[in-house]
């Protein structure tokens, strides 16, 4: 089965890949092996991560293609297929994927979305950031180790104290903002 996709050559894309088994804790377990199989499938294949956050079972993430390349399914395989060589058999695998040959690390789709405008990508880069904190890993954004909000706080694009509090928490959210 075919399934739709934006394809947009150069275009900016957000992300969501799952692990299978959302129980795990795997990628924040193994994220230098995560980190390492990133870094070649750039260097091959390259582009730019405007925002990245690795949480226990999941991640999400903010990319630039380069102009005239819209292959963003075939960085993705090789990260799933690098990182799922790091880890360890023993997983639980469904007879589908034992016919193909496939581990049992990552759900096989993956969300994307067309960054659309600059309002938009500021949208889902402060979603990326302030994960960890909606999901009760962290109460402050500063605090979750596996996040590009460090490179922000560095380019000094974002203070430190960014999405503290959260919002609803009493506080009008202005702090939640790019900028």
């Amino acid at each position: 089965m075919r399934y739709r996709r934006a394809i947009i050559e150069g275009a900016t894309y957000f992300f969501t890949v799952n692990l299978a088994d959302r129980s795990r804790r795997l990628l924040v377990e193994q994220v230098a092996d995560l980190r390492t199989v990133v870094r070649r499938v750039r260097q091959d294949h390259p582009f730019d991560i405007l925002a990245w956050c690795v949480l226990p079972e999941h991640l999400h993430a903010v990319w630039a293609l380069p102009p005239g390349d819209a292959d963003y399914a075939m960085r993705w395989g090789l990260i799933k297929a690098g990182f799922s060589r790091c880890v360890a058999q023993g997983e639980h695998i469904r007879e589908s994927r034992l016919m193909k040959g496939e581990r049992g690390i990552w759900q096989r789709r993956y969300w994307e979305h067309v960054i659309r405008d600059g309002q938009d990508l500021e949208r889902h880069i402060d979603y990326t950031h302030f994960n960890p904190v909606k999901h009760g890993y962290v109460q402050a954004v500063r605090d979750w180790p596996y996040s590009s909000f460090h490179t922000y706080v560095r380019a000094g694009l974002l203070s430190n104290d960014w999405g503290y509090p959260a919002p609803g928490n009493g506080e009008s959210g202005e702090d939640c903002r790019l900028g």
